[in-house]
């Protein structure tokens, strides 16, 4: 499910930058972090639309 990987990788990226990881992998961690927190909100809106028009059915 996308919110286990989301903490996940926010874990991970936490970690590189408590380790004082090089920029360029924190940098990356946190533009996939970004991705996936934007599919969440993807799938979060898809479903709301989708129970919106089930309850207009």
């Amino acid at each position: 499910m996308l919110n286990d990987e989301i903490c996940k990788l926010r874990d991970k990226l936490n970690r590189s930058i408590e380790q004082g990881d090089d920029y360029s992998v924190t940098y990356q961690l946190s533009i996939e972090l970004d991705e996936l927190i934007a599919k969440y909100y993807e799938e979060l809106k898809r479903k709301k639309k989708e129970k919106k028009e089930e309850k207009q059915s």
